[in-house]
């Protein structure tokens, strides 16, 4: 297999990422690892994962020598992006919560933050609202509870409408959260439950994630690659075999992911 594009979260969050890079390159051979043994990352010390990722992104290097690594996890990229680029010798593209795109289509100039806690209390976050919505009041929610509702729903399970306005409400039940009118979806799990967002909410709301623009970065990145035709079959690997992955499968299929493989 031609040099793979190497998509990592501690999920299955970053799917919603593969799908964007496979609409825009669909010869480039893609492998999808989940870290599910050190899932959720979103509850975890920043100091846990800045030691883990760096060290499993060297192995799943060693094993299957991509072209390109996405960190497709808002967490994972605001805290130890830093470190792996430091560490591999290759381009190594992050995912930045879509700040900008949020405060350019907002009409009323009040934007959510909707990603895990880990995520929304980083300095990061702050220095993007202050260069991209410094016109915007921002309000930010922390949710783990959105992140066990996506990874149920691509195992199959039935979820709660009540589940999605309860996470909502942390948002609209804020000081301004009346005139919220867009909502970042920073972590890459929600944009999976856009749609049950979407219906769950009490009034229209525009959800923005930055899904897109990775796809358009690695596209960017990749542009004198010539890839084999047609692509080979997608493999996902996790770093641990559970019944939770044996349940993933048919999700994993849909997007192209046919072989599962355990670190």
């Amino acid at each position: 297999m031609a040099a793979p594009i190497l998509l990592f979260d501690s999920g299955i969050g970053g799917l919603s990422v593969l799908a964007p890079v496979a609409a825009l390159l669909p010869d480039a051979p893609l492998v999808y690892a989940a870290d599910n043994a050190g899932f959720p990352y979103g509850t975890r010390t920043e100091a846990e994962i800045a030691s883990r990722v760096p060290a499993l992104l060297g192995r799943l290097v060693e094993r299957y020598r991509p072209a390109l690594v996405v960190i497709a996890c808002n967490t994972a990229s605001t805290i130890a992006l830093g470190p792996v680029r430091a560490a591999l010798n290759l381009p190594v593209v992050g995912t930045v919560p879509a700040i900008k795109p949020a405060a350019e289509t907002s009409v009323s100039r009040v934007i959510g933050i909707l990603g895990t806690a880990a995520t929304v209390r980083q300095p990061y976050v702050d220095r993007l609202s202050t260069e991209f919505a410094s016109d915007c009041r921002v309000l930010r929610h922390g949710s783990g509870r959105l992140v066990e509702l996506a990874e149920a729903k691509l195992r199959g399970e039935p979820t709660d409408p009540a589940d999605y306005a309860r996470e909502l409400d942390g948002l609209l039940d804020q000081p301004g959260g009346d005139d919220l009118d867009t909502i970042v979806l920073a972590c890459t799990h929600f944009p999976l439950v856009a749609v049950e967002l979407a219906a769950a909410s009490p009034r229209r709301l525009s959800f923005v994630d930055g899904g897109p623009g990775i796809a358009r970065r690695v596209a960017h990145l990749l542009r004198d690659t010539i890839w084999d035709t047609p692509r080979p079959a997608g493999i996902a690997v996790f770093t641990r075999a559970d019944a939770h992955v044996d349940a993933l499968a048919p999700a994993l299929r849909s997007y192209g992911l046919t072989e599962i493989q355990t670190l």
